[in-house]
């Protein structure tokens, strides 16, 4: 739903932009699956991620669809991704599952905001979110993790949590701003897909369709983000 909701709008950001194709960047995009899609529009992406094998993989998978002229793949991360990937080069940056895994998220999304180009520059950047986890720990029992991650400022249920970090929306929309993007809108992502048992939409249709329906509805109202596994965040980056 959300990849497909990205396609439609970096169609959108070509024609008014007066450019048949948009220059793409997908940070930490891994083996390609949304780069490869965005690609197939006729959108030029480059792919920045830390695992060779995952470029690899990028590199078959455009090849198969036929859009390797489209495509390219770069060793890098947060950490030099201005340097690799290129300052005020893209029009349309996907940051996906990056954030939550920096040491400095900050100082991360500052980089990524360095690519965008500076007139009209949309970020898509999508991260976990503390409501999420809180909300699924204490529905499995875990009272003292769910406490621990609404308390803690990092949103981490306990020392083996696997995510460095979690957000709020407004922890997301106040990063943005300082490191000089300007919010346009923020969704609530997997609001009830982690906790609806799979047994209840795997073998019927009709429920997986209602489910969407739900999930999209749900998406934009502020009390389920709240409690959302993932938070969506559109931004642009500010005229300087």
């Amino acid at each position: 739903m959300l990849g497909g909701n990205l396609l439609v709008g970096a169609a959108a950001s070509a024609a008014a932009a007066g450019r048949p194709a948009l220059e793409v960047l997908d940070t930490g995009g891994g083996s390609g699956s949304l780069a490869v899609r965005v690609a197939a529009l006729g959108h030029t992406v480059t792919v920045v991620d830390p695992s060779p094998d995952a470029l690899f993989a990028l590199e078959r998978r455009a090849a198969e669809e036929d859009a390797a002229d489209r495509v390219r793949g770069v060793q890098g991360d947060t950490g030099d991704l201005v340097e690799v990937a290129g300052r005020g080069r893209y029009d349309f940056v996907l940051c996906h599952g990056v954030l939550e895994y920096t040491d400095e998220p900050r100082a991360a999304l500052g980089a990524v905001a360095e690519t965008l180009r500076a007139s009209g520059g949309t970020l898509s950047l999508l991260a976990a979110g503390v409501g999420g986890a809180v909300l699924s720990r204490a529905l499995a029992g875990r009272f003292t993790e769910a406490r621990q991650a609404l308390t803690d400022p990092d949103g981490r249920w306990g020392e083996s949590d696997p995510v460095p970090h979690r957000f709020t929306a407004d922890q997301l929309t106040a990063l943005a701003g300082a490191v000089g993007l300007t919010p346009l809108a923020v969704h609530g992502v997997r609001v009830f897909a982690d906790l609806v048992p799979g047994a209840l939409v795997d073998t019927e249709t009709d429920a997986l369709a209602a489910l969407t329906r739900l999930e999209a509805e749900a998406a934009a109202v502020p009390a389920f983000q709240s409690i959302a596994g993932q938070l969506h965040l559109l931004a642009e980056r500010s005229q300087p």
